[in-house]
């Protein structure tokens, strides 16, 4: 059984936004927080929902959220 490091998934975060700002050679971030969660959410949501086997009450569960919000993040996303 795999066991997710935290502080892996911080360390993946962290690099991503530095190479953010990095690459915006002078530009203005721009709505840092809504890009992160996105690039994020819609990952997890898809790999929950698959380890689930498509049930969505049980993704909810395993994600810690009501099933009504699994199905609005489903559909904000486009995941089948």
């Amino acid at each position: 059984m795999s066991i997710i490091n935290e502080n892996e998934i911080a360390r993946c975060v962290r690099k991503a936004v530095e190479e953010y700002f990095n690459d915006l050679d002078g530009e203005k971030p721009h709505a840092i927080y809504e890009m992160v969660i996105c690039s994020v959410e819609k990952p997890l949501i898809e790999m929950v929902v698959e380890q689930a086997g498509g049930n969505q009450t049980r993704a909810a569960e395993l994600l810690g959220i009501n099933r009504n919000t699994l199905r609005n993040k489903m559909k904000q996303y486009q995941i089948k």
